[in-house]
């Protein structure tokens, strides 16, 4: 559950602003679209894979 502690001198949108920034950063809704589609573990992998075979690709070029 999300606190945001509002001052009686701080505004409604100040407030909200919080909430926004501390609700994306619980990544709220990053789970939901996650749970939202079953992936099999074997894509999972695949992708894992893909992702770091990328970074090293990347890693190399800088140098």
């Amino acid at each position: 559950m999300l606190i945001v502690d509002a001052r009686e001198s701080d505004s409604l949108d100040r407030a909200l602003k919080v909430f926004k920034k501390k609700f994306e950063k619980a990544g709220v809704v990053k789970e939901l679209r996650k749970r939202q589609a079953f992936t099999l573990p074997s894509v999972k992998r695949r992708t894992a894979v893909l992702k770091a075979v990328y970074v090293q690709q990347l890693r190399a070029s800088e140098e």
